[in-house]
């Protein structure tokens, strides 16, 4: 099985989603969307983003690798009465379904920055929106001390076994040169791409910091591999330690739940 589809297939990443269910929607308001508007949500899972897009009535389809994600996108819209939202399985390197020009907006937050070619989703990206369309993604940023998900997956990885040759990591899409450099080579001018620091936060009442950790230890496929890695290794403990105090030190809840910010780097590429 490919790497990236088994990594996302693992675990069950809607119950890590429902933690993000506020931003998703703050983020799609900010877009300003006006429908009509043919939308494409690429990395989409069951629709953090995708689903409040539909509710203000935008066309939208969202590709995922994920089957289980696919699935779980679909019932949602179906439970919603949706009918201009779909979710189908595909894969961001090669959208080969999807023919040039087809979307006004594609939109792809923290979902297209973990496929394994980034020179190739940004062809893509930029091959299947429309001219005068945009593109717009939300991409974690290596080493930020205020992103906790940037954290936990750079603790995460220092329990893995080194990466294969050829590996690019997926935070570098973090980072402005290199976007405006897949951007480039795919036909989009420097002057065409814009850079803001915006916050995803992680919010669940109910649950507190370490019930927040062991979510991502069941749910989220990285934390997943890590902890089958340090099982290996012997140092479970070691990081779970470590990732409990990365939850608690950047917890902003004062009662007893989880509200967890994380910075990102929102991209915006005029076409």
């Amino acid at each position: 099985m490919n790497p990236n589809k088994a990594l996302w297939e693992k675990g069950d990443f809607t119950k890590i989603a429902r933690l993000m269910r506020a931003s998703g929607a703050a983020l799609v308001e900010s877009l300003g969307i006006t429908p009509p508007v043919r939308v494409l949500d690429l990395g989409c899972g069951d629709g953090t983003t995708a689903f409040p897009l539909a509710v203000l009535k935008a066309d939208v389809t969202g590709i995922d690798i994920a089957r289980n994600l696919v699935a779980a996108g679909n019932a949602r819209a179906a439970a919603a009465g949706l009918d201009l939202l779909r979710f189908q399985e595909g894969d961001a390197c090669n959208l080969e379904q999807v023919e040039d020009d087809s979307f006004d907006l594609t939109l792809s937050v923290f979902g297209a920055m973990f496929a394994p070619k980034p020179f190739d989703v940004a062809k893509e990206m930029v091959r299947v929106s429309k001219p005068g369309g945009k593109i717009v993604m939300g991409n974690w940023i290596p080493n930020d001390p205020t992103s906790f998900v940037s954290q936990l997956l750079k603790v995460s990885a220092s329990f893995l076994p080194p990466p294969p040759e050829g590996f690019v990591s997926p935070m570098t899409w973090g980072v402005e040169s290199h976007t405006v450099e897949r951007f480039g080579a795919a036909g989009v001018a420097p002057e065409k791409i814009s850079f803001v620091k915006d916050t995803f936060h992680f919010r669940s009442p109910d649950q507190s910091p370490a019930d927040l950790i062991d979510s991502f230890r069941q749910f989220y496929g990285p934390t997943m591999n890590a902890y089958d890695a340090a099982a290996i290794s012997g140092k479970v403990d070691d990081l779970h330690n470590q990732l409990l105090e990365l939850a608690k030190s950047q917890n902003t809840a004062t009662d007893g739940g989880s509200s967890i910010p994380a910075t990102f780097l929102r991209v915006t590429v005029s076409l």
